[in-house]
């Protein structure tokens, strides 16, 4: 049965140290939430608590109508995908993916039966009868995926299980996580620092930083309507120019930068637009050109990207990254303007 996982007001802490400050978090019947941070934001302890290997200084823990909260992990009945794959290193590959029905008291045809079916599902069939020491990181990840699928669970956790593999091979891994997982539509935490991985792979990411949720959102909310800075710049809006509006006109409002240029932005584009506030662009979208309307600049080191030239870009109120077209190229110490490009910036409220 698909249930829901919810952690309300959860605060923890290692020793007198704390970890998490009053987290709470839904997730839907089958839907699969990442949790996504650099290291030590709290999520791999968000994890564990709720896998039953810490508990929480307080706060509960609910799956579907069961509380976990002060519940044994072996009673939790969760299935767990590791990043160092913990295989058996004395069993076969099916009697690895047969481990937990045999712990769950099934017989040995119903476990065999039910082993092969799984490994049949991520492509492992033909080596059911092999040792982990003959596989291949992929493999064992695969056969990991598997031991944790064939039990089940109305939970599915993976603690960054694909930072050990190669590039193409975690391209390759994720997206049989995802076809897995909404084939048998497990309700599903999954713990990453790779923002790439977790984009791609979640129906929503909860993005974290120093014990709390900064944003929760789809990936595409977050990667186009950051809801605060913090969030903007993990998701690569490098500059961040803090604005005041000095005039308005309809739709069309004029603010100034604290270095005092003038920029005229359309509300019917970027949307409501405060008093004071900051225009968060990623280096697209700051338009690098020799004249025009725009923030004054001098040209720093450039850098070639393919598509287009990178600036770093030097004003008296700091320096912005902004890109120019192939068509022009500028040298260092040249006077030029940054123009914002709407589809790549967005507003934030200046104390966020």
């Amino acid at each position: 049965m698909t249930v829901s996982l919810t952690l309300d007001h959860i605060t923890a802490h290692y020793g007198s140290t704390q970890v998490l400050e009053d987290l709470s978090l839904a997730i839907k019947a089958g839907e699969l939430v990442s949790l996504l941070g650099s290291s030590g934001c709290g999520k791999t302890t968000t994890l564990r608590l709720v896998a039953g290997f810490l508990e929480p200084t307080s706060g509960t823990i609910q799956l579907g109508e069961r509380d976990l909260t002060r519940l044994a992990a072996h009673k939790r009945d969760i299935g767990l995908v590791f990043q160092n794959y913990a295989l058996f290193p004395h069993l076969s590959v099916r009697d690895n993916v047969a481990f937990g029905l045999k712990q769950r008291g099934l017989g040995g045809t119903e476990r065999t039966a039910k082993a092969n079916a799984m490994l049949e599902r991520v492509g492992l069939s033909s080596f059911a009868d092999r040792m982990p020491a003959a596989l291949s990181g992929g493999q064992k990840q695969r056969v990991a995926l598997a031991r944790a699928l064939v039990i089940e669970p109305p939970l599915l956790m993976f603690d960054e299980p694909l930072s050990n593999l190669d590039a193409k091979l975690r391209v390759d891994m994720r997206v049989e996580i995802r076809r897995l997982q909404r084939a048998n539509g497990t309700t599903s935490l999954y713990v990453t620092h790779d923002q790439e991985e977790a984009f791609s792979i979640s129906d929503r990411v909860a993005i974290m930083n120093a014990g709390r949720i900064m944003q929760l959102d789809r990936p595409e909310v977050l990667y186009q309507r950051p809801a605060n800075s913090f969030v903007a710049r993990f998701v690569g809006f490098e500059n961040l120019i803090g604005m005041t509006v000095t005039a308005r006109d309809g739709e069309t409002v004029t603010a100034v930068t604290q270095a005092g240029a003038t920029l005229k932005l359309s509300q019917s584009v970027f949307g409501a637009i405060p008093d004071r506030f900051v225009l968060a662009a990623r280096p697209d979208g700051l338009a690098v050109s020799r004249e025009g309307e725009g923030i004054p600049v001098t040209l720093g080191i450039r850098t070639y990207l393919g598509r287009a030239y990178q600036y770093q870009c030097t004003t008296p109120a700091g320096d912005y990254l902004g890109n120019g077209p192939l068509t022009e190229l500028l040298d260092p110490g040249t006077a030029a303007v940054l123009t914002p490009v709407p589809e790549q910036c967005c507003i934030l409220p200046s104390d966020a």
